[in-house]
């Protein structure tokens, strides 16, 4: 874990004030920089010391076989691995003879500084070399929201007692060495990949711009980066370029007196294609460099607060009573919007672009966790990942046919559309990727009413995951509609029937596919539905199977589970979670035993099916007995629901552990990049769990409660072109409308309009009693100092 110490608590900012080079891999994807479209992991600028180094671009992957011990049909047989590109980051800096390395000399001072209103990443250091020269280095990095293919660096030195020779080389490097460290049996860890990329043309062109372009061996993509400078010194500073294969670089010589500073600003230009030529690649990185010199730094650092300032107006979230807290949920927000703001047309990675873990793959995470909260945000970045899902449909329509079935089956994991899970009973048998792809449609179009997406990919999305549906599923001797041998969100009780949560996302698959048709019948028409198919998806959808434990009165997760044996909790060493990492999947499938939440996240999403609040009630007090949150996407969920029957301090824990995932490294795997889906469910936690919205309706629907530890919340949601914000205390709750047309809500059961005429606040009741439930002995979320 990261102690509490090595970041200063602020509103807006999360400040290192001392390098801790124990925890560089950490740092480095904490600190990362994205804008959805490159990727640049917080490496220091000289490059060494590092963790691992990182240079990403949204889809831009290499192919490697899948290994079986055995063979089998339907298998995929090629994985996908998200390649480390050209690397632009780095600076070498010599001082008198001494190259600027941390770990030598005397650091007197190191601060780095992610600010989270522009959107940059600062470090200052102050350096004594070996040899007693004092240096101080200061630079600011960025990765443009505005302009999507650049990213820059303000680099300045400046002499400290007495004067000294100034040497900096500005590199662009391809092919870094990438050590694959941590634990070597962890499958959560990307595949290494050494010397992904392949030299077409090295391009100096003069004494400040040097262009790379590569291109990987098998899965055919090309990327051209190219880097361009504005160098300020004395008199007789002087700068030259060279290039070869794997390394371009511009030298830049001077010699500074006390006081005087040397400024370099560079700008480093990305564009990757699988069609495109290499000329047309290169011109394009060299015409998106020549906007960013025109615009400047400081240009680019006004557009930047700009774009952020807009983003943050619509979707803060504000909390009084925790300060840490409170930055942890901006930084949880900064991330989302960093990974999603400008992918346009490209997956948002279970990483984003901040590191390799899971080998850069999108997995039902995006759907089910991220896009709620870019839907009520970002809309436009919500609408670009629907657009990517669509543009895939034609794999998903061939893996359906492969499987023997109809309609669309989409990846479980992917880069660019292919099943990439080479285990199926927790890949390909978890078809609820298919349910959160179809609400998250839904959602998007609950939210926006875009008609022109409804037209074509909304209504295409709907129809062909409920055809997987239908043909997936069949009606029982009773009449049931069931769904046999599947896996649902809990991955430790796999190959099950009737998992619920699958059913009831089926369900309202179809249900919404059904209205869908009906109420765009020429479309309809044009996808070959008729009266008939519209049919058996309503009587499907009505006829679905909810396992019930009459005895314990219990709602099953799947058939039988509160017959499975029970899990020894107070026997297990604390040590031996993850449990996947200790136990058999034989052992774990046949055990009352959950590694994230599954039927509570039903609870959540289709929270509507439970009429009987004491029957949800008493389910959630069960499966929060047996759930051992060994990933990292549970705790939220856990949280919006424990928050709904009443148990806030629960719920305020839960959130906590979510929000501080990477602050704190509470995983132990911040290395390999941060837990997006868990950074996407403080937003869940706070606004469905606190702010009590649901949005399974035709009308939104909030039930607000603070917890004690908590004054006041406030947070914004954008719904159909207003925007709209929230704001809770202790005994009420005031929803204001920013701007746009009058919003009809319900409030804890109340139907009401806001408008913009005056703010409308209602009361609050009280909470409900219950008892608290228990979590698994050793499971109990986590306490955050």
């Amino acid at each position: 874990m990261i102690g509490p110490d090595v970041f200063t608590v602020e509103p807006w900012r999360v400040t290192e004030r001392e390098l801790h080079l124990e925890l560089l891999a950490q740092t480095e994807s904490i600190f990362a920089l994205s804008n959805g479209h490159i990727g640049l992991r917080a490496n220091l600028d000289e490059g060494e010391p590092s963790g691992s180094p990182g240079t990403l671009l949204n889809s831009f992957y290499e192919v490697r076989p899948l290994p079986y011990a055995e063979s089998s049909y339907g298998n995929p047989e090629a994985g996908q691995t998200i390649v480390n590109v050209t690397n632009g980051k780095v600076f070498r800096l010599l001082v008198d003879d001494e190259p600027f390395d941390v770990r030598y000399g005397k650091l007197v001072r190191h601060e780095r500084t992610l600010d989270m209103l522009e959107g940059v990443l600062h470090r200052e250091a102050e350096w004594i070399s070996p040899a007693g020269q004092t240096v101080q280095v200061r630079s600011t990095r960025m990765v443009s929201f505005v302009q999507r293919s650049i990213a820059a660096i303000e680099y300045e030195v400046e002499a400290v007692g007495r004067a000294v020779r100034i040497g900096v080389q500005s590199e662009l490097v391809a092919n870094e060495p990438v050590a694959v460290g941590g634990i070597s049996n962890d499958p959560r860890e990307a595949a290494a990949l050494e010397v992904p990329l392949v030299a077409d043309e090295p391009y100096a062109q003069n004494a400040l711009r040097v262009t790379l372009v590569h291109h990987t061996n098998k899965s055919g993509l090309r990327v051209a980066a190219a880097m361009d400078h504005i160098v300020e010194g004395p008199e007789g500073t002087v700068t030259s370029a060279e290039s070869g294969p794997d390394l371009g670089r511009i030298t830049v010589s001077t010699e500074l007196r006390p006081g005087e500073k040397l400024r370099i600003v560079k700008f480093i230009g990305y564009g990757w294609s699988s069609q495109r030529s290499l000329p047309s690649l290169r011109d394009q990185v060299h015409l998106a460099l020549a906007a960013a010199r025109r615009t400047g730094w400081e240009g680019l650092l006004k557009s930047q607060r700009e774009y952020l300032a807009d983003v943050w107006e619509r979707a803060d979230i504000e909390l009084e009573g925790d300060p840490a807290l409170q930055q942890a949920v901006r930084f949880a927000l900064f991330h989302v919007f960093q990974a999603a703001a400008r992918a346009e047309l490209r997956a948002i990675p279970a990483k984003g672009l901040t590191g390799t873990g899971y080998d850069g793959h999108t997995f039902w995470d995006m759907d089910a966790y991220t896009l709620p909260v870019i839907t009520y945000s970002l809309p436009h970045a919500a609408r670009d990942a629907l657009l990517w899902r669509h543009s895939t449909i034609d794999l998903a329509r061939a893996r359906a046919r492969e499987l023997g079935l109809k309609g669309a089956t989409f990846p479980w994991r992917t880069i660019r559309g292919q099943e990439c899970s080479a285990y199926w009973p927790a890949g390909t048998a978890a078809f609820h990727i298919n349910a959160a792809v179809a609400d998250a449609a839904r959602r998007y179009l609950l939210a926006t009413e875009d008609e022109e997406f409804a037209h074509g990919p909304g209504i295409e999305l709907l129809v062909y995951t409920a055809r997987l549906w239908r043909s997936l599923g069949h009606h029982d001797a009773q009449g049931g509609f069931r769904f046999d041998r599947v896996t649902g969100p809990d991955e430790y009780t796999a190959l099950v029937d009737n998992n619920v949560y699958t059913n009831l996302m089926a369900a309202r698959n179809m249900h919404v596919a059904a209205d869908m048709a009906v109420s765009h019948p020429q479309h309809a028409v044009e996808l070959g539905v008729n009266e008939e198919e519209i049919a058996s998806w309503r009587d499907a959808a009505a006829a679905i199977v909810v396992p019930y434990d009459s005895d314990a009165r219990i709602t099953q997760q799947c058939n039988g589970f509160t017959r499975l044996r029970k899990w020894d909790f107070e026997g297990t060493p604390p040590e031996h979670y993850p449990l996947l990492l200790h136990y058999h999947n034989y052992i774990l499938y046949s055990s009352q035993v959950v590694k994230q939440a599954d039927l509570v996240f039903a609870m959540y999403l289709c929270g509507d099916r439970w009429e009987d609040e004491e029957q949800k009630a008493r389910d959630f007090a069960f499966y929060e007995s047996v759930t051992v949150r060994d990933s990292s996407l549970s705790a939220p969920i856990q949280a919006v629901v424990a928050a709904e029957l009443g148990h806030l301090d629960l719920a305020f824990d839960y959130l906590t552990e979510t929000a501080f995932i990477d602050l704190r490294d509470l995983a132990a795997n911040t290395r390999d990049g941060v837990h997006l889906a868990a950074l996407s469910g403080v937003w869940h936690a706070v606004v469905a769990g606190f702010g009590g919205m649901r949005d399974y309706g035709d009308t939104l629907l909030f039930a607000p409660r603070l917890p004690a530890r908590l004054a006041r919340l406030s947070f914004g949601i954008v719904y159909r072109g207003s925007r709209l914000r929230i704001d809770v205390r202790a005994d009420s709750a005031t929803y204001e409308l920013l701007d746009g047309q009058p919003i009809e809500l319900i409030h804890h059961g109340e139907r009401v309009t806001v408008s913009e005429e005056e703010p409308l606040t209602r009361p609050v009741p009280p909470t409900p009693q219950r008892p608290v439930p228990r979590s698994p002995a050793g499971r109990e979320p986590t306490s955050i100092d």
